[in-house]
């Protein structure tokens, strides 16, 4: 009698992949996850009898073996379980004969050979690699999300936002994650490997989102992207000019070099890119005044000199306008209970854990909690949301320079924290997981806990440069809860603009002083303003006012303070970055010598791109999309660049537009051809000399 052979086999790929929630991969192979039934249906050359030896083998990484748990070999007849793994007859028909696996929903995560034994005879498909991930649909999966409208965001969703700008103007830039083009799941599975994590703790969300965190930054491990806060982006493209992780990952698949420049955001988009694709929930987290705290003490410090411009060269640790990390959703083994859900994972480089550049995954729930010492990167993560900022003013006497502490912020830091709402195009503020209530006493007992773990130094100025600080100025080093020094005149600034900042106007601004007790006082007050990069260094000085002011009781005055175009736009078109404008006051009370200061950041305003296409598409039938701009500033926009990308509809686009001058329109057009179904993001953004921060987007539906 013959031999037992088979001949063929068929991956069922439209149906399964329909019900994995995978039909969005652009690749041929099959893509499952784990813990969940998938079909295959096996062609034999003769039929199917009881005595039959037949096995399927699922084979992970080289030279896969039973005994190192990396080959799955399932008998439909005999061993119905394997490590976890299932498999069963689901009918026979003739030759042709269905079969029902499922994956262990611990199984490690990655790409699988499947090849068919029949006695002794080996069959090998072609295309029989099969891509296991993660599942946020399975209850017994680490990953397990309850919600659906939550698994569509977190996992489903292919654009997004990210939040960028400053607390005081809080902008949102659209970005396409990309997780199912083509190539980026590929680009996933080959950052696994590099990463060269064991077997055993591919099964776990943990040991890979802090994996995924070294790797999508190229230090250490030539990994996705190279960060660069210089301002010299000759030789790649700079920082915000990305709209999305699509071309970044795609480039880096292809040439195994990191793709040059991120920051923050970029580093953020892409590795929510990555623990998307590979089933993981995550979610971008914008932090705005976020402290990058280089000593662990739960400080920052800033300094001034006499007209409240901040001194660069001073400072060692610095205040982000705003800084883009995400969060990952799972259960936590490893630890205690209640402290599974969301987990902070960082990877732009700026401070090593264990010796690389990779930060958390660091349970949200104990950064609330000020239980910092839980793994990973705790302290880290904790400081950039609960630091303090306290401000010197540094004046030379006699040569030297001399600190005087003006005032401690409590509350500045780790203000707004963002991310996109759940199926809505609109901001969520998810502080209130990251923190207790400003000044609530379960606030006040999660800050004595961290210190606890965090040792806070006394009240001494830190910079490399402040070894001559006076004892009077220092006083007695002070415990670490400051709380928010209020004046005996009740002194409070406000800063504000009065007019719309736009970009060759003179920038209109106003500080407000109010004083809240009774009598007479005289006040001194110098305001700066400067522009900076978002990470808080100063790129230039563009302007200083010094008044006195005379306020009787319970009073308050508006200072104007008015800046030239001529200030500002040299340094503007100078910059490949987006720069903020940053206004600083300090006032000094002369009766009682009560001094204080504030400052506010906040962003150029710019006119519009708006997109004209119809709402809804046919899949495959050409459409046209425009993209329209008028220059509404007083200034021309020089070397002009529109870039385009639509997902499922048209690859990303770079028109050059050369100089628009005032009052100018432009206008570009772009044929898509939709060839997938739903609704679908075109993201556009027009970048200049001038200015860098223009995007939109728009929807349709296919």
């Amino acid at each position: 009698e013959t031999n037992l052979k088979a001949t063929g086999i068929d991956f069922l790929k439209s149906q399964n992949t329909r019900e994995h929630h995978t039909d969005g991969y652009n690749i041929k192979n099959l893509v499952v996850r784990r813990g969940q039934p998938f079909q295959v249906q096996v062609s034999l050359n003769r039929e199917l009898r009881a005595a039959d030896r037949l096995s399927l083998r699922f084979g992970i990484g080289e030279n896969p073996t039973k005994i190192r748990g990396s080959l799955m070999s399932l008998k439909p007849e005999k061993e119905k379980d394997f490590n976890g793994w299932k498999i069963s007859v689901v009918k026979k028909n003739g030759k042709e004969c269905l079969l029902s696996v499922t994956s262990s929903p611990n199984a490690p995560v990655g790409k699988y050979t499947l090849n068919v034994k029949t006695g002794t005879n080996i069959y090998t498909p072609e295309n029989g690699v099969i891509y296991l991930l993660f599942n946020p649909w399975c209850e017994d999966d680490a990953v397990f999300m309850a919600d659906e409208a939550q698994r569509k965001e977190y996992v489903l969703n292919d654009t997004g936002y990210i939040y960028v700008g400053s607390a005081y103007s809080i902008y949102d830039r659209p970005w396409n994650f990309g997780q199912f083009e083509e190539f980026i799941l590929d680009a996933c599975m080959y950052l696994l490997d590099k990463s060269k994590l064991s077997l055993s703790n591919r099964r776990d969300p943990a040991y890979v989102s802090r994996a995924m965190s070294a790797l999508v930054n190229a230090n250490d491990d030539s990994g996705v992207l190279l960060g660069n806060w210089s301002g010299n982006y000759r030789g790649g493209t700079a920082p915000a000019d990305w709209i999305g992780s699509v071309t970044i990952l795609q480039n880096y698949y292809k040439t195994k070099k990191p793709i040059s420049y991120g920051q923050c955001w970029v580093f953020a988009g892409v590795l929510n890119t990555v623990m998307r694709c590979l089933g993981v929930p995550s979610r971008c987290v914008s932090t705005f005044n976020s402290a990058h705290d280089t000593e662990e003490n739960l400080r920052v410090d800033i300094y001034l000199n006499e007209s409240g411009e901040k001194l660069n060269w001073m400072s060692l640790d610095s205040v982000w306008n705003f800084h883009v990390w995400n969060d990952v959703w799972m259960k936590r083994a490893d630890l205690p209970d209640g402290f599974d859900g969301w987990q902070a994972i960082d990877s732009t480089p700026q401070e090593q854990s264990q010796g690389i550049f990779q930060c958390g995954p660091c349970p949200v729930k104990a950064v609330k909690e000020g239980d910092v010492y839980l793994p990973y990167d705790g302290k880290f993560v904790y400081a950039e949301v609960n630091a303090d900022k306290v401000y010197w003013i540094v004046k030379k006497v006699n040569g030297k320079n001399k600190y005087t502490k003006v005032n401690a912020d409590t509350q500045d830091i780790g203000k707004n924290i963002s991310t996109k709402a759940v199926g809505q195009n609109k901001r969520e503020d998810i502080t209130l997981q990251y923190k207790y209530p400003e000044g609530s006493k379960e606030e006040r007992k999660s800050m004595e806990r961290a210190c606890t773990f965090i040792r806070p130094s006394g009240m001494v100025p830190r910079s490399g440069y402040a070894r001559t600080v006076e004892e009077n100025s220092m006083g007695i080093s002070m415990p670490m809860v400051l709380h928010e020094t209020v004046t005996k005149t009740g002194l409070h600034l406000e800063i504000t603009k009065t007019e719309a900042l736009h970009p060759g106007n003179p920038l209109e601004l106003a500080i407000t002083v109010k004083a809240s007790t009774p009598g007479n006082w005289t006040i001194d007050l110098a305001g700066s303003c400067q522009l900076q990069y978002y990470t808080g260094k100063v790129q230039a000085n563009i302007g200083t006012i010094k008044e006195t002011i005379k306020l009787e009781g319970r009073s308050e005055m508006q200072i104007p303070m008015k800046i030239a175009p001529d200030a500002y736009m040299k340094t503007l078109a100078s910059v490949d970055d987006e720069v903020l404008i940053l206004v600083t006051a300090i006032a000094e009370v002369k009766e009682t010598n009560d001094k204080l200061t504030k400052e506010t950041s906040m962003r150029f305003e710019y006119p519009p791109i708006t997109v004209q296409m119809p709402e809804i598409a046919k899949l495959n039938n050409e459409f046209s999309c425009a993209f329209i701009f008028k220059n509404k500033l007083n200034v021309a926009l020089e070397n002009c660049k529109l870039m385009v990308e639509g997902l499922g509809i048209f690859k990303m686009t770079t028109f050059d537009q050369g100089d628009i001058m005032p009052g100018r329109i432009m206008k570009s057009e772009v044929i898509c051809n939709p060839t997938r179904l739903g609704e679908k993001k075109i993201v556009a953004k027009l970048t200049s000399n001038q200015i860098k921060g223009i995007s939109t987007e728009k929807a349709v539906t296919i």
